[in-house]
């Protein structure tokens, strides 16, 4: 079986606040190797369970987070930006199922650094009318190329969020939320015991299933007018309302693609502290 991490930082065991996930800062620093740890963790549960490959895709800001030369050595890393897949970068290669390690709840509801790709300018996002989170815009794009999810960490409102757009997936609670930037945490050795135990058993999921493209709605919707003004120039996006942009797509490709675009010409149009 091959699998496929798809890794993010916000979720990762410790981290509460900004510091900890910003490249460049003391405190990245630190917490590069509790993510990595993290990684490492379901990287060998997933072996346990029975797989023969896993390639972990670094998912977070300038994807360049994990430590390579920390990482199990049975792994592999797809480090690096640019990817046309972004966080799901592999999905399409014939893996046998996906992990979402290190994830956080959506833009709009509470949890640990909860936001949905634009850090603070983003309210909401809305997959086929439901507020969807990352894992749930990316469990559709997992579904598509008939890919399950095999598990899912981070703290506890985001793997109640799982249990909604992935109902069999294993979770893994490292923190407990308490507010944006403060939480009940795990200590590292206690979180890999966890998340390995998550992989472990996730991996009695894996196995491809038949596609499933589907045309898709997705709308998005800002702190601020003009940046929905400005995303509203891309072909195919509409401005339905203030703040609030919409648009339909043939598959979730499609849509993740021209999402990618939205948040791109929307963080351009940030001005200073005024937004």
């Amino acid at each position: 079986m091959r699998i496929l991490i798809s890794a993010d930082m916000e979720g990762a065991t410790g981290v509460t606040w900004t510091d900890d996930v910003v490249p460049g800062t003391e405190q990245w620093q630190r917490f590069r190797a509790m993510f990595t740890g993290d990684v490492n963790a379901c990287v060998e549960g997933l072996f346990a369970g029975g797989a023969v490959d896993v390639l972990v895709n670094e998912a977070h800001s300038s994807q360049r987070n994990l430590l390579l030369e920390s990482l199990d050595v049975r792994a592999r890393l797809l480090t690096g930006r640019h990817k046309p897949l972004s966080m799901m970068q592999g999905v399409d290669s014939g893996v046998d199922g996906v992990v979402f390690l290190g994830y956080h709840a959506a833009a709009g509801v509470d949890g640990v650094l909860a936001h949905t790709y634009l850090e603070n300018s983003i309210t909401g996002v809305w997959l086929d009318g439901v507020l969807a989170s990352e894992g749930r815009l990316n469990a559709a794009l997992a579904a598509e190329h008939g890919v399950p999810v095999l598990a899912v960490t981070g703290d506890d409102l985001t793997c109640q969020d799982a249990a909604e757009y992935a109902p069999g997936a294993e979770v893994a609670v490292v923190k407990e939320c308490v507010s944006r930037y403060a939480a009940i945490c795990l200590p590292p050795a206690r979180a890999a015991e966890v998340v390995r135990a998550a992989a472990e058993a996730g991996m009695g999921r894996a196995g491809r299933g038949e596609p499933a493209p589907a045309a898709h709605r997705v709308e998005v919707e800002f702190d601020a007018a003009h940046l929905a003004a400005a995303a509203a120039v891309v072909p195919t996006v509409e401005q339905v309302s203030v703040r609030r942009v919409g648009f339909t797509a043939e598959s979730m490709t499609e849509a993740m693609k021209c999402f990618k675009v939205v948040t791109a010409i929307a963080s351009g149009a940030v001005q200073g502290i005024y937004g």
